[in-house]
């Protein structure tokens, strides 16, 4: 969901031709944490900028040492990756795989349809149902494909239900092409790349409702028709003293379609200035969410959307509240890494999904 603002794409032309110096061959080595949800079998990932990939080394040393994969937090959006029609910018995508490879941490592709975060040329355009359809069908090839077998997982089309209530966003895709664009997408993906796992990622169904039966009633049909689905992010921004209770039990609805689920974009602000009582119940709130997760066979990870507070969009777009990652401004761990921990460092237990 994260709108943070990013560089435009000049600039970033500009720091990837840094790149061999920026991202020196031997970063920090993967740390407690990143060892013990290998030890689970659950991915542990966190959303990632370009520019302090590039050049902040406290910043790639938090990711290294902390977690198991990246997700590229702007970079693969459709205005950064094609900001003018059939003009394509690999720089921003080719620093944040080339991170991570360097480092042996996965990656999460995000994403490829949203109605935020559009070209001009894309959101003013006029465009008939076959034209639009090999817009996408084109923007889907060419960037799944470029990295073809290095992305384990997309998240194929992103907030398909409006803000509030349970019926279809009217985005440029449903208004051109009906429903059905979003299993156009996934198909165009999955001929992309067959080996990746294709994700609805969508926000306001962790604690049940109105939206998140709607999306269970749409995964249903694509499910029963043989669209490749694969799984359900939750991108779970919440806030301090509303996160649910029973995430879990939400999370069972999905995987018992025979999908996977995952947590895609977790933070918890706080409103400011936070106090060291409210930064002990985020640290609850994160081990809850990560529990959860463990709790459900077919969840697969949990994904933190942001390196440390001062990268995180909470502020700008949330005025009042502040504090939502685990890190802090100055790099030091919160209390919420601890919990986060408290919860990885259980003894494993088999459950029922």
């Amino acid at each position: 969901m994260a709108l943070a603002a990013v560089a435009g794409c000049s600039a970033v032309l500009v720091v990837a031709a840094a790149l061999a110096v920026a991202l020196p061959e031997d970063e920090a080595p993967q740390g407690e944490v990143p060892a013990l949800a290998a030890e689970h079998g659950v991915d542990l990932g966190v959303a990632v900028a370009v520019e302090p990939l590039l050049w902040d080394g406290g910043y790639r040393d938090v990711v290294t040492a902390n977690y198991t994969s990246v997700t590229a937090e702007n970079t693969m959006k459709w205005d950064s990756v094609q900001p003018e029609r059939g003009e394509f910018d690999w720089s921003g995508p080719d620093t944040v795989m080339d991170f991570a490879e360097r480092n042996g941490l996965d990656v999460r592709g995000h994403t490829l349809l949203w109605h935020n975060q559009q070209p001009a040329w894309l959101a003013g355009g006029s465009f008939g149902p076959q034209e639009l359809r090999q817009i996408m069908r084109e923007h889907v090839g060419e960037l799944v494909g470029r990295y073809e077998g290095r992305i384990t997982a997309w998240d194929v089309v992103n907030e398909p239900f409006a803000d509030e209530g349970a019926q279809l966003r009217e985005n440029l895709w449903y208004g051109v092409l009906g429903q059905d664009y979003i299993a156009e997408a996934l198909w165009a993906a999955h001929e992309a790349d067959p080996g990746a796992r294709l994700y609805i990622n969508e926000f306001g169904i962790e604690d049940g409702g109105a939206k998140a039966d709607a999306l269970y009633a749409l995964a249903e049909d694509l499910v029963e028709r043989g669209v490749p689905l694969h799984g359900i992010g939750f991108q779970s921004h919440f806030v301090h003293g509303q996160v649910p209770e029973d995430l879990a039990g939400t999370m069972r609805r999905f995987t018992g379609l025979g999908l996977e689920v995952a947590v895609t974009e977790l933070d918890v602000r706080v409103p400011e200035p936070a106090t060291d009582a409210e930064l002990a119940d985020q640290a609850a709130e994160y081990r809850r969410v990560v529990e959860a997760c463990l709790d459900v066979a077919g969840c697969v990870g949990v994904t933190v959307w942001g390196v440390t507070d001062g990268h995180s969009w909470i502020p700008e777009w949330f005025p009042g509240y502040t504090a939502a990652t685990p890190f802090g401004e100055d790099y030091r761990p919160k209390p919420a890494l601890e919990g986060i921990v408290e919860a990885l460092a259980r003894r494993p237990a088999p459950v029922a999904s």
